[in-house]
């Protein structure tokens, strides 16, 4: 069994570093450059382009760099199942939440996992959905949480929830009092938005295609907090999700503009790798995410 040489390929990799990674590992740098060197001489290629300045990977290191990552996730899994007693939920849970999610949906289903499943450690990590999607990939996280779409084949996508978006704007913003809002009057608008990568993002530039909107100016901010901010000083409309914005709209901060005969709604969904979902931590995690009131069939 490589798993030992493997982990360190993979530290190695990720550090670019043969001191830092023996330091990283507890191990001497001898027995670092030992692992690589049986590992080269198991798949008989060079992982690793050394020079005195630099370490690169080659492009079959990089091949054995992600299996390798899937590889010690297994076995980490395999370990971890074996030690659960009685199945029991414990242990770690990692998830990774688009912007709009993390800030403001999942708050409430960590608060019923935890109560359900007091053992269980969880750590989120916050990105927009590019990001998330990347983060399931490389098995940084066991579980995604996104807002926008996914058409990678090795990940499998379920829609868990569905959620409405409302055209805003500062309540001192000239359309703010009209008692109607057509497209008509979102010709040749300032806008803010987040960045590209945010599922957010995306479904205003699908909103702003498909209507034939002309863009005065856009600005792209990167967090829920700074576009709406930003929409209060009057720099411009945005498009947002209800649950970001109902406390500022309750508190008369921001304005949805009512648009005649128009509705934005899209559909939130998980995303896991296949090898995951026999995960205990992760099917308790499906399974509470699921309860939501506003979930939709698979």
């Amino acid at each position: 069994m490589y798993y030992d040489a493997l982990r360190t390929f993979i530290t190695l990799v990720d550090v670019k570093n043969f001191t830092k990674t023996a330091e990283i590992l507890h191990i001497s740098q001898p027995s670092v450059s030992l692992h690589i060197k049986n590992l080269e001489k198991e798949f008989g290629t060079n992982l690793i382009v050394r020079s005195p300045k630099s370490l690169q990977v080659s492009p079959t290191g990089e091949i054995l760099y992600h299996r390798a990552k899937q590889i010690i996730t297994i076995y980490e899994q395999a370990k971890q199942e074996i030690s659960e007693h009685h199945h029991a939920v414990k242990g770690e849970l990692k998830i990774g939440a688009s912007f709009t999610i993390g800030e403001y949906i999942l708050p409430v289903v960590l608060a019923e996992l935890q109560a359900a499943y007091p053992e269980l450690e969880l750590e989120v990590m916050i990105g927009n959905t590019e990001e998330v999607v990347q983060d399931v990939k490389l098995f940084h996280v066991d579980i995604g949480l996104i807002e926008g779409q996914t058409n990678d084949k090795e990940l499998s996508v379920y829609p868990f929830m569905q959620d409405e978006l409302f055209i805003l704007a500062g309540v001192n913003h000239p359309l703010a009092t009209k008692p109607k809002v057509t497209m008509g009057d979102l010709q040749h608008q300032a806008w803010v938005t987040r960045e590209e990568g945010s599922g957010t993002r995306e479904y205003l530039d699908h909103v702003i295609r498909s209507n034939g909107l002309k863009v005065k100016s856009l600005l792209t901010i990167s967090s829920n907090q700074g576009v709406k901010e930003s929409v209060i000083k009057g720099l411009g409309l945005s498009l947002l999700s209800h649950s970001v914005i109902e406390r500022d709209v309750q508190l008369h901060q921001l304005t949805i503009l009512p648009l005649k005969n128009i509705s934005f709604n899209r559909t939130l969904s998980y995303v896991y790798s296949p090898i995951m979902r026999k995960k205990q931590n992760v099917e308790a995690f499906i399974q509470t995410i699921s309860k939501n009131r506003n979930n939709v069939s698979e």
